[in-house]
């Protein structure tokens, strides 16, 4: 898990945090209260008990009980991962951080209170704080006493605190927000993706705009429908605009003698780089998907107490 502080009075803060052993020391417990709080079938109860009390079978052929956590590898660990650290998105929603509206924010803003959220993937997750170091590191307190409730731990090693513009590692990215140049704005980089767009559109001209193109969609493509559930719409569109400019640099470098009239009659139909049957894929035409916390509106198929728990 990351947690990243303000240098200034305030920022946007991330920190970044990972849980120690997570399912290793999950409570049986308190999992299992949270379990029954959405299952009230007796039958399936059972069978979430009998899946974590099914011990372990050593390479010396003995078996061990396991008292915590759940079985590594098992089917239904990261399911019961996610619905023991579903506390940590109840505490943001109690907190009023997760569905606040903008003016909500805004008024803690100037109340000096700090604003955060939360982005989680499985026991990694990170919280951004527009704040300063004291709101993170109090935070970092909540979040350790939240998850002690269920017996996990922050990993001291792996959690951090650190300003964006430091920059923190999350699910194998580098997330790290620059100053563009001449200019007070900022923004998250998108290093890699552009870097191979550069790397297209700055090879040699003498291979066709058909194949050019072809080859910045699957770049494109993949990389929106990777992005799509968290990049915003705006980030998408920076990046059309982009590519968008990279072309029509290497156009114009490829065609060196030929008019912008007759380039933009040839090869700009609608404005979009065109040839044949393959026109420059636009990433805003990537429908954004935001998979919010939505607790119990979930509904449970198993509410009903039924049976008996064999």
């Amino acid at each position: 898990m990351g947690f990243a502080p303000a240098a200034a009075p305030r920022t946007r803060s991330p920190r970044s945090t990972i849980i120690t052993a997570c399912f290793d020391e999950i409570s049986h417990s308190a999992l299992l209260e949270r379990v029954r709080r959405r299952i009230g079938d007796r039958r399936v109860l059972g069978l979430v008990k009998a899946f974590l009390k099914a011990g372990i079978l050593g390479e010396d052929g003995a078996t061990r009980d396991t008292i915590t956590g759940t079985p590594q590898g098992g089917i239904l660990s990261p399911l019961l991962s996610n619905v023991a650290l579903s506390v940590l998105d109840e505490h943001i929603i109690e907190h009023g951080q997760a569905s606040a509206p903008p003016w909500a924010r805004e008024r803690r803003r100037r109340q000096g209170r700090p604003n955060y959220r939360i982005v989680r993937y499985a026991d990694d997750f990170v919280v951004l704080v527009a704040g300063t170091r004291q709101h993170a590191e109090a935070l970092k307190e909540q979040v350790a006493a939240v998850l002690a409730t269920i017996g996990l731990r922050l990993s001291p090693e792996k959690t951090t605190i650190c300003h964006i513009d430091e920059g923190f590692a999350f699910l194998g990215w580098r997330i790290q927000r620059h100053q563009q140049r001449g200019s007070q704005r900022r923004y998250v980089a998108l290093a890699a993706v552009k870097a191979k767009v550069r790397a297209i559109t700055g090879q040699t001209t003498n291979q066709p705009l058909q194949v050019v193109l072809h080859r910045l969609n699957w770049v494109l493509r993949g990389w929106a429908n990777y992005f799509r559930h968290g990049a915003s719409a705006k980030t998408f569109a920076y990046l059309d605009a982009f590519t968008w400019r990279r072309v029509i640099r290497w156009l114009c470098r490829k065609h060196q003698h030929t008019g912008w009239r007759t380039i933009c009659r040839r090869w700009l139909p609608g404005w979009r780089p065109t040839e044949g049957a393959v026109t420059l894929f636009d990433p805003g035409t990537i429908a954004i998907r935001r998979y919010r916390y939505r607790g119990a509106a979930i509904p449970s198929p198993w509410a009903a107490t039924t049976g008996s728990a064999g």
